[in-house]
C-alpha cells in the first residue's frame, strides 16, 4: 500500500485558489455534509470547538471517502504530543495556533518529522500507517505532511518573513480575531489597523512565495484577500452558517 497523496499540500505547491469551510460541530454526521458541498478542503477544528482528539478520527475517516476534499486539522496548541496524536491517526495537514516567533515555527516543524529531523514518536501500527500496511511510512511521511502556521499577534506579525520561511512551513494562515485584540481592538477584527496589518501580512507572504491563508466572515474582505494572494482562505463556519439560516428561516415566517 502507497502513501496517501496530500492534494492540498501539491494544490499549494501549484499556487492553485483552494476555498475552505470550518468544522466546529463534533460528529460526523456534519462532517459529511461540509465535504458534500464543494470546498476544496474542511478543517476540523479542536481548539476553539468541543471536539477532542478522539472526534477527529472519525471526520478523518467520513472525509477520506471523498478524495476531491482534502481534510485539515488544527491541534488546540502547538504542542508535540498533541501534534503526534493527530498525525498518528492519519491527519497530513495541521494548521498550528499560536506561532509567534520563529523558535516556535521550528518547534511545530520539529514535531512532525521523526528524529533525526524531528522529535515526532515512531508508532508502526496506527491509521497513518494503515496499520502497518505502509513499509516505508517513517521514510516518507514528512513528504506528504503540510504544515501551516497561524500568525495572530502584533510579535507574530513583526517576525513574519522569518516564521514563512522556517524550513518545513509550508503556508501561513492569518488569524483576525486574536490579532486584532494583539492590535488593540479587540473584538474588532474588521478595525482599519487590523485590515491594514492583514493586507500587509498577505502582501508580504505573496512575496516571499509563501502561500496564505485566512477566516473571515466579512466576505468582500476575503475577497480583498484572496486579490492581495491569499490563496487557501476559509469562507464561513459551520456553527455561523447553521445559526444564519435558522435565523433567516425564522425571519420569513415573522
Amino acid at each position: 500500500m502507497d502513501l496517501p497523496r496530500n492534494a492540498f499540500k501539491a494544490a499549494l505547491k501549484a499556487g492553485r485558489l483552494q476555498t475552505g469551510i470550518w468544522n466546529t460541530i463534533p460528529g460526523p454526521v456534519v462532517t459529511e455534509v461540509l465535504a458534500l458541498a464543494g470546498f476544496d478542503w474542511v478543517l476540523v477544528d479542536t481548539e476553539h470547538a468541543p471536539v477532542e482528539v478522539t472526534d477527529v478520527l472519525p471526520a478523518l475517516q467520513v472525509l477520506a471517502a471523498y478524495p476531491a476534499v482534502s481534510a485539515l486539522v488544527r491541534p488546540a496548541w502547538n504542542d508535540t504530543v498533541l501534534i503526534k496524536r493527530h498525525l498518528d491517526q492519519g491527519a497530513q495537514t495541521l494548521l498550528i495556533p499560536y506561532v509567534e516567533t520563529p523558535e516556535a515555527a521550528r518547534a511545530a516543524v520539529a514535531a512532525v518529522r521523526y528524529p533525526p529531523d524531528g522529535v515526532r514518536g515512531i508508532g508502526g501500527l496506527t491509521r497513518a500507517t494503515r496499520y502497518g500496511r505502509i513499509p516505508d511510512y517513517v521514510a516518507r511521511a514528512a513528504d506528504e505532511i503540510c504544515l501551516l502556521v497561524q500568525v495572530e499577534t502584533a510579535r507574530a506579525l513583526a517576525d513574519i518573513e522569518a516564521i514563512a520561511t522556517t524550513p518545513g512551513v509550508d503556508g501561513v494562515f492569518i488569524g483576525p480575531a486574536d490579532l486584532s485584540a494583539s492590535l488593540g481592538h479587540p473584538g474588532n477584527a474588521g478595525h482599519p489597523d487590523v485590515r491594514t496589518a492583514i493586507e500587509g501580512a498577505i502582501t508580504t507572504l505573496k512575496r516571499l512565495g509563501v502561500p496564505s491563508g485566512i477566516l473571515t466572515l466579512d466576505e468582500d474582505f476575503t475577497r480583498r484577500c484572496i486579490e492581495l494572494g491569499a490563496t487557501f482562505p476559509a469562507l464561513g463556519i459551520d456553527t455561523s452558517l447553521l445559526g444564519r439560516g435558522l435565523h433567516d428561516l425564522r425571519t420569513r415566517f415573522s
